[in-house]
């Protein structure tokens, strides 16, 4: 079954299409066989991008079980020569997302 996408994904999905960005991959699976995803990603540029949500409301992300694993998620991507490029939800809802994504593809 799959996860519900968040508010700040769905929002950034809109901006990358509103902007006419390249399309991205949604739920992209890096590193088999381990079942870790990318919210939005480029294969082909080793781009990606994570949303982080509950930042304020002591989401997933901010407890240690949580913090742990996405630290090993981002060695490994960044081991594999992935760029990771991590956004709060605000930070899409402002545009900054979608500006400092402009400039990572370009």
């Amino acid at each position: 079954m799959a996860r519900a996408l968040s508010e700040g994904e769905e929002t950034l999905a809109l901006h990358i299409r509103a902007e006419r960005l390249p399309a991205p991959v949604r739920e992209y699976v890096f590193a088999p066989p381990r079942r870790y995803r990318f919210d939005f990603a480029w294969p082909e540029r080793l781009l990606a991008v994570e949303v982080e949500g509950g930042i304020w409301s002591g989401g997933r992300h901010n407890r240690g079980a949580g913090f742990l694993a996405d630290i090993a998620k981002y060695n490994t991507a960044a081991l594999a020569g992935w760029r990771v490029l991590r956004f709060s939800t605000d930070m899409v809802r402002s545009g900054v997302a979608v500006t400092t994504l402009r400039e990572a593809l370009a």
